[in-house]
């Protein structure tokens, strides 16, 4: 994973974590599917920054969606009858959720209520979507996910664009999850998470992608999940069962790991701060928010 350097460990702190009052002890189906025989009293994931520096979270087996004050304060912004598991917030304020129930939904956050804006593809049900990524001119990526794996390699990736059409850019994944835009938005990373790997998808000039390869490997009992990149074009890549996440350079190697001070389920990732020199960590299992200080990495 690295040539001559060993990465660099970067820590983190706990930024906040779920207040009590909203954790809840009850059983849920997407827990008995996907947290079998855990205690989940929330599994937050999707961080996403609003322009007023806001974090939005989402707690997937409650149908939860959770606004997080600069000053550290909670509150609920939506109840739903959903799974809500990525989310982004667009440059005009837009908030969209892949929501593993529905498909792809935005949410009114003044009003509290959820929309569907694709719900299927040809009069076919999506099989779970996981995650979303919004390119500059308003086209949305996103992940169809479901229980795919090594056992069944028909995971999704799609491009809904803002005329409405819908391209399936592959159907061979394994698994696939967290995905973003490299800075030319030439290339397209997805982290298969069964597959324990990031996928490295380049455009042709009609759109498709081709020459598909996996860009990283990792290890582990699960894999890579939610994913950002940085102008520089390093990847941050969150490992839901290894405790950190990786930090790779535009050709692959690792140079950084960020270490949870929490459990080992980092889910997701954001940048944020003034200066976008710092990361911010879904660790879903305890239900915190992490922080690290990435301006390290150009010093």
């Amino acid at each position: 994973m690295y040539l001559e350097t060993p990465p660099r460990l970067i820590e983190t702190q706990i930024f906040s974590a779920m207040p009590a009052e909203f954790r809840r002890k009850e059983r849920t189906d997407w827990a008995d599917a996907n947290r079998p025989g855990a205690a989940t009293d929330c599994f937050i994931e999707g961080p996403s920054f609003d322009a007023d520096g806001n974090l939005y979270v989402v707690d997937i087996p409650f149908g939860r969606i959770f606004k997080i004050t600069p000053d550290r304060k909670w509150s609920l912004v939506v109840e739903y009858d959903g799974w809500p598991n990525g989310l982004k917030i667009s440059r005009d304020g837009r908030i969209f959720v892949a929501d593993y129930m529905h498909g792809i939904m935005e949410l009114d956050a003044r009003a509290g209520r959820m929309q569907k804006v694709l719900t299927s593809r040809n009069s076919e049900s999506f099989r779970g979507c996981n995650d979303l990524h919004l390119a500059s001119n308003g086209d949305i990526y996103f992940t169809d996910q479901g229980q795919t794996g090594l056992h069944d390699p028909t995971g999704r990736v799609y491009r809904l664009k803002t005329d409405g059409r819908l391209d399936c850019l592959i159907d061979t994944g394994i698994s696939p999850n967290g995905l973003v835009l490299d800075p030319d938005e030439a290339v397209l990373f997805v982290a298969m998470t069964r597959d324990n790997a990031v996928w490295r998808m380049p455009f042709m000039k009609d759109g498709s992608v081709s020459k598909v390869g996996r860009f990283c490997s990792m290890f582990g009992p699960s894999g890579p999940d939610g994913m950002t990149m940085d102008q520089a074009g390093r990847l941050f890549v969150a490992h839901a069962s290894l405790g950190h996440v990786f930090v790779f350079a535009p050709n692959g190697e690792l140079i950084a790991r960020i270490k949870s001070c929490a459990g080992q389920s980092c889910t997701n990732v954001a940048i944020g701060g003034e200066k976008r020199d710092r990361l911010y960590i879904t660790e879903s299992v305890t239900g915190s928010v992490l922080v690290a200080d990435i301006g390290v990495l150009d010093g």
